[in-house]
């Protein structure tokens, strides 16, 4: 039986669950809705799913360790986004890191952090990607980079707000440029100053799903000096008419950016038509396929935090080969 994807609008083909949402966090509404009857549906489903990611911040600002092996959970306040008061970072380590106390490693920060290990965080409990399994398998065997993983949980009610570079006239947002900053100028110097980054913007990516490879095609392009590689992951291209698409044609000079993008091909053909115009558009402006630009047509992909899932592995090949 498939599992219940996250809740994108109540025009989205995946968001007619029964049970009550309970982590993804809000407003991941894919489809615009058309009227205000569906506006306020989406509005439901936003508080809705607010519950479980503005639970368990209360804990003091500090480090602590996970039950999963090299996994620390930190407590983090931002000065720029202030709400919620805590917000928790986790930072996993692959097992090299304290093999060789010596090397540094790239950083791959990742929206949408509780879905990423943990059974019990997750989106729909017992469903994470499991991204830190998959990092060391490939690492293991060589075929990625060892990579640092990041994930900056959301923060429920504020995501469709934090994840979104504009303003929509009807659905708010646009707070993406404040989130930007809190990734830049509060978290990015807090990791590398207290892991062994590598921290430049060769080694350093951001990326998600959904309002999350929104945000992470808009952080690439506006701050590819920070961010040198980029994950866009069924990228919510539909936000505010469609906007992100005049934003990556606009820069004169192309910036250097290892791009992998994709779209399951079952996540409705507004979605996948959207997006391939974004991959024409990226093709136009100079990025190679297979060099700095990766495209997948995911054959029956659905929106869902499963499918995100089964292909992670393949997001690591690409933006973390191994070093030569």
């Amino acid at each position: 039986m498939p599992q219940p994807s996250k809740l994108e609008s109540p025009s989205h083909p995946l968001s007619t669950r029964s049970a009550p949402a309970t982590g993804e966090g809000p407003g991941t509404s894919f489809l615009v809705p058309e009227d205000r009857a569906a506006e306020r549906a989406a509005e439901r489903a936003v508080d809705r799913d607010a519950d479980r990611d503005a639970s368990g911040l209360t804990e003091p600002a500090t480090a602590r360790v996970s039950e999963i092996p090299r996994l620390e959970r930190l407590r983090f306040h931002s000065a720029i986004l202030p709400e919620p008061q805590e917000r928790t970072i986790s930072v996993y380590l692959p097992a090299s890191y304290f093999a060789d106390p010596t090397r540094r490693f790239p950083v791959f920060y990742l929206h949408d952090g509780q879905n990423l290990f943990d059974d019990l965080t997750a989106y729909v409990p017992g469903h994470p990607w499991r991204a830190h399994t998959t990092a060391d398998r490939l690492a293991e065997s060589a075929e990625i980079e060892p990579v640092i993983l990041v994930g900056v949980a959301n923060t429920g009610l504020r995501r469709m707000a934090e994840y979104t570079p504009t303003r929509d006239f009807r659905l708010g947002g646009g707070e993406g440029r404040d989130y930007a900053r809190l990734l830049i100028e509060e978290l990015k110097p807090l990791i590398d100053r207290d892991y062994r980054t590598k921290p430049g913007p060769e080694a350093t990516a951001v990326g998600g799903s959904s309002l999350g490879g929104l945000i992470s095609l808009f952080l690439g392009f506006e701050y590819p000096h920070v961010f040198g590689k980029i994950a866009v992951m069924s990228p919510s291209i539909w936000w505010n008419h469609r906007s992100i698409l005049s934003f990556v044609e606009a820069p004169f000079t192309r910036p250097k950016l290892r791009i992998w993008l994709d779209m399951g091909m079952n996540e409705g053909a507004r979605h996948l038509r959207d997006t391939d115009q974004l991959f024409r558009l990226l093709k136009r402006r100079g990025w190679r396929e297979h060099i700095d630009l990766a495209y997948q047509r995911v054959p029956g992909g659905v929106h869902s935090e499963d499918a995100w899932a089964d292909r992670f592995d393949d997001v690591l090949r690409f933006l973390f080969p191994p070093a030569s």
